[in-house]
């Protein structure tokens, strides 16, 4: 899954995309990459962001997925408004990935259920600005996985259908680099999959990576230096079973799941 956020601050990419054109022309580039979906999101979800008006979230993504829908991208919807997603699968896209969960919208389900689209469920707590305070865990595993399966119970009670479920673990949400959360869940990937759904993976850039490499002062590595790191989780996340991984650079990653790939056949 290739990333294409049409945000002015989105954490590593912000501002890149903002105009309709270059969007799509960014997303077309992906799927020359190997993307097999490109994921367009109009909300910026950094921790510390603020919420931007339905209005101009509608105004930011649904241009862009009509676009290249039209010229036959499979394209997902990063939204946590079920108004969003409905103007979105109107307009072509054929996945809504869904950082909240269903949580942040009670009317979310009923779309999804609606639809018959696929959805992404990720494990969330909280809104941008406060979810680092709510990564609380006693084991960090065992209660995203309760977590994700509660979520999984509700959203099959609004009549949303198991096939149409994918899990995320939300690495970087609610999830604290200095406690080694997002750490926890990759090594604990069997886990989640043995809830019984495929799974995605979304470590891109994220600051857990930059924690881990820092500059000479001690600072994070920048969100976009973070790019070879991303290429190895996605290796080992593609080895252990992961469904899809969602990047921002998507030549390497794919090579990477080709590697993971060829691997597993050898094995076989």
């Amino acid at each position: 899954m290739g990333v294409v956020n049409v945000t002015p601050d989105s954490f590593s990419d912000g501002g890149l995309w903002t105009d309709e054109a270059t969007a799509i022309r960014h997303g077309l580039d992906l799927v020359a990459e190997g993307a097999d979906l490109v994921d367009v999101g109009g909300e910026s979800t950094r921790p510390g962001a603020t919420r931007v008006s339905l209005e101009e979230e509608l105004r930011r993504v649904v241009p862009v997925i009509r676009g290249l829908s039209a010229e036959g991208v499979t394209v997902s919807v990063d939204t946590m408004r079920a108004e969003v997603a409905r103007a979105a699968v109107e307009a072509g896209a054929q996945l809504v990935n869904d950082v909240s969960g269903g949580l942040a919208d009670p009317g979310m389900a009923d779309l999804v259920a609606a639809t018959g689209v696929p959805y992404v469920v990720m494990h969330w707590r909280g809104h941008s600005d406060s979810m680092d305070s709510l990564a609380v865990y006693t084991d960090v595993v065992s209660e995203v996985r309760e977590e994700l399966s509660r979520r999984v119970e509700s959203l099959l009670a609004a009549g949303v259908t198991e096939g149409q479920i994918v899990l995320d673990p939300g690495l970087g949400f609610a999830k604290q680099p200095a406690h080694r959360h997002d750490w926890a869940l990759l090594a604990g990937m069997d886990k989640l999959l043995a809830l019984g759904y495929p799974l995605m993976i979304g470590a891109s850039r994220k600051r857990f990576l930059g924690t881990l490499l820092p500059e000479e002062d001690g600072s994070p590595r920048p969100a976009v230096e973070r790019d070879d790191a991303t290429v190895a989780v996605t290796a080992l996340a593609a080895q252990a079973g992961a469904w899809c991984v969602r990047v921002h650079a998507v030549k390497p990653n794919a090579d990477a799941v080709r590697v993971a790939a060829a691997w597993k056949r050898a094995n076989a």
